[in-house]
């Protein structure tokens, strides 16, 4: 015997509104894509116009994508070059400064520096004496608390605390 009642639930209306996620959005679209061509090309032979189709069509909606991929791309590669530039520059001054020995301060001839680049090496060499000290300081402290050995040369070492 056969079904007499309904196997759909017929036609319903839709309420209008934006659907939120993204793959939902294009699921519903390819599904009701004839459709809404077929209203789109309703609208624009009344209208006298095809400008409502190609702003639906998916090809214009790839040429969009696209052409923010293009700028996107375009922007990366700018600041690429831009990058690259600065590297050339750094390396360009680094091996200025190499040449001239601006890295090296302590190679500086004392007797061609001016007043002003004698007190900057006076300076430099002052902190450098000062971290030697400190460095000197902390060797002593920790070996005054290390035991220290003494070595017979039979192989044999002999601790002293």
């Amino acid at each position: 015997m056969a079904s007499t009642g309904k196997k759909t639930r017929g036609r319903k209306k839709t309420q209008m509104k934006m659907i939120e996620n993204k793959e939902d959005r294009l699921v519903t679209f390819s599904k009701r894509r004839l459709g809404i061509y077929k209203k789109i090309s309703e609208l624009s032979i009344l209208c006298g116009t095809e400008i409502l189709f190609i702003v639906f069509s998916p090809t214009a909606y790839r040429m969009v994508r696209t052409n923010k991929l293009v700028q996107h791309y375009n922007e990366v590669h700018s600041q690429m070059d831009e990058i690259k530039r600065k590297k050339r520059e750094l390396v360009s001054a680094q091996q200025t400064s190499e040449t001239n020995n601006t890295n090296h301060w302590w190679k500086t001839p004392i007797h061609q520096c001016n007043p002003r680049e004698l007190d900057e090496l006076y300076s430099r060499f002052s902190e450098l004496a000062h971290m030697f000290h400190i460095a000197w300081c902390k060797k002593i402290a920790n070996a005054s608390l290390m035991p220290t050995s003494t070595y017979f040369g039979n192989g044999h070492h002999r601790r002293e605390f």
